[in-house]
């Protein structure tokens, strides 16, 4: 019998990061575990996630989710075994999904976390595809950009991992046509395996150019996920009653100035755009009916998600500005 464990390890805010995060802004430390209270669990975590929007949570300021403290553990999408259980809903041996990351062990109520099946996906999957990214994709193409069949869609941050569930999630509901953008030809080369019809580096001249060179005659849905120069190119690309879903600007997210907002932004009135952000939490009522989807999509081969592992619970830091800096194609997650 596996000894239940009295300690573990976990990854605290040092400091708060001035622009880029570094390393000594993270802090290892060993921690006493308590005792189970009732209706708990003690789950050994094996894999975490690190996301975009982690880097406004360690920013002191007022925002749709309360900021780290500093000195306190971090916290994010995690997935590992049950090791001890006093809850009769959630046993000993069970894998779940929940949002105690940036740990090795977790104690949470049985009521915050969520049974998966391992043996239908890795578990990895249920932080990616399976999870909050094929979820945002979904939601940001449906519900927030209202994607219609035949239209053609825009999606920045391409070979990131809601980038590449929203090409491939846009095909699938019907696009006439998928681009992307991605910061090396090696991921715009990814992508266009994955089924978006045309790419390009964003690092090989203005955005404004390769998107105009790609979509000659206009574009109707943009899904956002980088700001800055791409939504000024997007909203001159836009077509009449063009819509706009802003799922993230990761090209400001290490800005120390208030970054400039787009010149062009007076053309969303002649052309009547609909720019919309949306954060993923206030769509949980979709959950299941993209499951449904993604597992027929997954099946039929339609939908596919990579995935950049670093390993150990002291290289998360650096996965995650490694992540911010685009070191990842598909999903940053970190193996404990």
């Amino acid at each position: 019998m596996t000894q239940t464990p009295t300690t573990t390890r976990q990854i605290a805010l040092a400091s708060r990061p001035h622009g880029k995060p570094e390393t000594h802004d993270f802090r290892v430390e060993t921690v006493d575990l308590p005792e189970l209270g009732a209706e708990e669990i003690l789950v050994r975590n094996t894999v975490m996630s690190v996301d975009p929007y982690m880097r406004g949570r360690m920013n002191d300021v007022k925002s749709y989710v309360a900021p780290f403290d500093v000195g306190s553990p971090l916290d994010g999408g995690a997935v590992g075994e049950v090791i001890a259980s006093r809850s009769a809903k959630v046993a000993v041996g069970s894998q779940v999904l929940h949002g105690s990351g940036w740990r090795e062990h977790a104690i949470l109520p049985a009521a915050a976390a969520s049974v998966v099946d391992v043996g239908a996906a890795p578990a990895s999957r249920y932080l990616g595809i399976l999870g909050m990214t094929g979820l945002t994709a979904y939601v940001g193409l449906t519900a927030v950009a209202e994607m219609r069949e035949g239209d053609t869609v825009f999606v920045s941050g391409a070979a990131g991992a809601v980038g590449q569930a929203a090409g491939q999630i846009a095909r699938a509901l019907g696009a006439g046509k998928v681009i992307g953008s991605a910061g090396s030809a090696n991921k715009v080369a990814r992508i266009r395996e994955l089924g978006y019809d045309e790419a390009f580096n964003y690092k090989d001249g203005p955005v404004h150019d390769g998107l105009r060179a790609a979509a000659p005659e206009g574009i109707d849905v943009y899904f956002d996920n980088v700001g800055g120069d791409h939504l000024e190119a997007a909203i001159g690309e836009l077509r009449l009653f063009g819509r706009v879903a802003m799922c993230g600007a990761i090209s400001q997210y290490n800005a120390t100035e208030p970054p400039p907002g787009p010149h062009n932004l007076s053309l969303a009135i002649g052309k009547n755009l609909t720019l919309r952000g949306f954060i993923v939490g206030q769509y949980a009522h979709l959950a299941q009916e993209y499951r449904g989807k993604a597992a027929e999509w997954l099946a039929g081969g339609r939908l596919q998600g990579d995935e950049t592992f670093r390993d150990g619970l002291e290289n998360a830091p650096q996965a995650f500005i490694d992540m911010l800096g685009g070191a990842n194609t598909g999903k940053m997650l970190v193996r404990l």
